[in-house]
């Protein structure tokens, strides 16, 4: 099935472009806008600071088109940034349990998203939403790896047409104070179709199901909807056998 931004068939040239702005960030955008429009008349020496910090949201809120790998047995990154961590840990309680991911431990893939990082954020297979669930917290650097358990988080679980169940958790940041979905349970997605974002740096963990060799190594920079983390039957590059 092919990706939601990939260019119409018949395309015979590609024509780089600037990136448009997320509806969800658009009113940020226009207020940072009015601010520094409003101080021209009052104190016009801050109005380019202000000029700048109004490009700085319009950056921030930025959503490129992106082009998602087809294929069997893939799990592609569901988020922007630096990939901080990779080892296997118990499941969260709201992931585990035969209605969710099961008992046993699973890999986990974290993804840190920057303040500089696209925050859209993409589901990593296709499938169906099978839970939402959505947990208040801290707001601790979501660098941390205590943040998975204490920081304002979503947990979402996707199940593939085969039943495999694969699951994702958004993390709020330091900065962040919003995780804003996109979906809910019963939706149908296809692999990189955008399921929501986090406002202002934060971090996505996806957890890799019994059969999945990581395609990536720490200190790699993954690109949301296009980087391969996962691939069902391929060894495993990070050196943590399932």
């Amino acid at each position: 099935m092919a990706s939601l931004d990939k260019p119409p068939f018949g395309t015979t040239t590609v024509k780089w472009r600037f990136p448009g702005i997320h509806p969800e960030g658009r009113k940020y955008v226009l207020i940072a806008a009015a601010i520094a429009f409003a101080f021209l008349f009052i104190w016009d020496f801050i109005v380019w600071p202000l000029v700048f910090l109004a490009l700085g949201v319009a950056a921030f809120f930025r959503d490129p088109i992106r082009v998602t790998p087809q294929g069997e047995g893939l799990i592609v990154s569901p988020a922007d940034g630096l990939v901080t961590m990779i080892e296997r840990v118990p499941l969260p309680p709201e992931l585990s349990g035969p209605q969710a991911l099961g008992d046993l431990p699973m890999i986990r893939v974290s993804v840190f998203m920057s303040v500089f990082d696209v925050h859209i954020n993409r589901t990593p297979i296709t499938g169906t939403i099978r839970h939402v669930i959505y947990i208040s917290g801290k707001f601790m650097n979501a660098d941390f790896d205590k943040a998975s358990e204490e920081n304002e988080r979503q947990h979402i679980v996707v199940e593939d047409r085969a039943g495999t169940r694969f699951g994702f958790t958004q993390i709020a940041g330091l900065v962040a104070r919003r995780i804003v979905s996109f979906v809910k349970a019963g939706d149908m997605v296809v692999a990189g179709q955008r399921v929501g974002l986090i406002r202002f740096g934060s971090r996505v963990d996806v957890f890799l199901p019994e059969g999945y060799g990581c395609q990536v190594a720490l200190g790699q920079r993954a690109i949301a909807g296009e980087t391969v983390l996962a691939k069902r039957g391929a060894p495993d590059t990070a050196g943590i056998s399932q």
